[in-house]
């Protein structure tokens, strides 16, 4: 079975084993018990990088960018 990510507002984040068709729903924290949500991130968006023809772009991140704006695609 999958491990999936959850953050907990008291204890933090952790990770639960669990059936695909349980992804989203929330898990108990295994230290405090209290219901968790699931921690999603976006996959990378490819395109709209212009090549160099080398197979690189010229931003060096071969047309790959991660949603919202995260720190390692500045």
């Amino acid at each position: 079975m999958p491990v999936y990510d959850y953050d907990c507002a008291n204890c933090g984040a952790f990770e639960a084993v669990r059936r695909i068709a349980e992804r989203d729903d929330p898990a108990a924290c295994p230290h405090c018990g209290t219901t968790a949500a699931r921690v999603t991130i976006g996959a990378p968006s490819v395109g709209g990088a212009k090549s160099s023809g080398d197979g690189a772009d010229d931003s060096g991140s071969y047309g790959m960018s991660h949603r919202g704006g995260c720190l390692c695609c500045r």
